[in-house]
């Protein structure tokens, strides 16, 4: 049994509180190394958000950079005066937990529950009620309701075809709670990075994560409106999307040809079925190269005609665009990102190299120095030959089909066998590389976490 933590070095302040966290007995190493000294920072920011971070106190641990995700940080207010309350206390068993109420009611409640703090492992359990309201951490296709009843929400971003109750394409550890007392909503949030399983039990709500910190963010509701208000304060508002965007759109894969797109578009007309936009998928490429056009088959100039027609009618037209870029040194695309180092590397500084439609592809490394102005120039080019309405961004997980570096020493322009034709088997599972394949194994459905992405 893991020993938990014991709260020493108490400070409070007007707008919150703080203490260090020590090992409260022998390390259990679980999934990891304990780490024996951590640091609790507890402030309220706003009058209903209420920011709890658990981090460890020589400050290893990843947290993601303010300058990659922005969060307001509130001008902090009187805890006297705040919507919601926040206490910690001692239990002999479990050790140090903290209680977050608001009105005299549990919304965040950790006591009687131990708290495992380790280098690849983090564990945090809160009570709730046995049937909770729960709902949100996606992306997952699943019921709305999540199913409170020993159900594993797994957040690992995973290029899947929908599989019910799966990790699928994004990750949001972010969840609202309908209280059956109150009638009231709050809401928390998990500013981490890393894989992680959400656990819901009869009575408990419980985190198993990979690594980084417990940086934690609690709303107070107290409707639902209420606390995507405040998510969205913190996070970030949502673009304003445009009017168009809400009406009857047309997409599917296959069409083969701008003839054939014309003729869907022409067949709503026909039937007087209003249609706002059309959408196509990859077959308008060059071998399904981002920023190409099939000269045969979806010809500029016949696309043109097609984007011209949908105007005139008060139409848009979206096109599919996938950020992982051919390997050929006769695609401009590429030839541009490369000789500006834009592309992601493996450990020895060669081009990490996975497979997407076109076969061997390198990704955007959106962290580096030139990769915005290039992607930004690649996109005008783009709109140069066909200025259209609206952008359908693709396996940007980034998605791969096969696993790690698999073009990496292989022929230029050679390609691959796509994965549900191949009969190869995976490549070898090295298990001492615990980031491929950490100790905790989260519920990923995949034999390594590099698989499909």
């Amino acid at each position: 049994r893991c020993p938990g933590y014991i709260a020493t070095h108490i400070s409070e302040t007007d707008d919150g509180f703080a203490a260090s966290l020590k090992l409260n007995g022998q390390p259990c190493n679980k999934y990891g190394q304990d780490i024996a000294s951590l640091t609790l920072s507890v402030r309220f920011d706003t009058s209903d958000r209420l920011h709890v971070h658990i981090s460890d106190t020589e400050k290893t641990q990843y947290q993601i950079p303010q300058w990659i995700v922005p969060l307001d940080k509130g001008l902090g207010v009187d805890k006297r005066h705040h919507s919601l309350e926040f206490t910690h206390a001692h239990n002999e068993t479990s050790g140090f937990g903290f209680k977050v109420q608001r009105d005299g009611e549990a919304i965040f409640d950790t006591t009687g529950h131990v708290l495992v703090f380790e280098d690849q492992y983090l564990e945090l359990t809160s009570n709730v009620a046995a049937d909770a309201n729960i709902y949100g951490l996606g992306e997952s296709p699943n019921w709305f309701r999540r199913n409170p009843d020993n159900t594993t929400i797994t957040l690992w971003n995973r290029d899947v075809a929908d599989p019910f109750g799966e990790n699928v394409y994004g990750s949001h550890a972010v969840y609202m709670e309908l209280q059956s007392k109150s009638a009231k909503f709050h809401g928390c949030y998990l500013h981490n990075s890393h894989g992680m399983d959400v656990v819901l039990a009869p009575g408990t709500v419980q985190y198993r994560v990979l690594g980084g910190t417990l940086d934690l963010y609690i709303f107070g509701g107290p409707t639902a409106l209420d606390v995507i208000d405040q998510y969205t304060q913190l996070v970030g508002r949502p673009a304003c999307i445009p009017y168009w965007a809400l009406g009857f759109h047309n997409c599917r894969y296959g069409y083969t040809s701008v003839d054939e797109v014309n003729q869907v578009i022409a067949n709503y007309s026909r039937a007087r079925i209003p249609l706002e936009a059309a959408w196509t998928d990859i077959e308008y490429m060059d071998k399904t190269r981002d920023f190409t056009f099939d000269a045969v088959n979806y010809p500029v100039s016949e696309m043109k005609k097609q984007l011209d027609a949908l105007h005139a009618r008060g139409q848009k037209m979206v096109l599919i665009t996938d950020p992982a870029i051919h390997v050929d040194d006769a695609y401009g695309t590429f030839v541009r990102g490369r000789d500006q180092d834009v592309f992601i590397k493996n450990a020895d500084g060669s081009l990490y190299v996975g497979q997407v439609w076109p076969g061997y592809t390198v990704f955007p490394d959106w962290f580096a120095a030139n990769t915005s102005e290039w992607w930004s120039d690649e996109l005008q080019r783009y709109f140069d030959m066909l200025p259209i309405d609206g952008m359908w961004i693709d396996m940007n997980e980034p998605a791969s089909f096969c696993t790690g570096s698999c073009g990496s020493n292989r022929p230029m322009n050679e390609e691959p066998t796509p994965p549900w034709l191949s009969t190869a088997p995976h490549r070898f599972i090295n298990k001492t590389n615990r980031m491929l394949v950490p100790p905790y194994a989260i519920n990923n459905h995949e034999l390594e976490l590099s698989d499909k992405t």
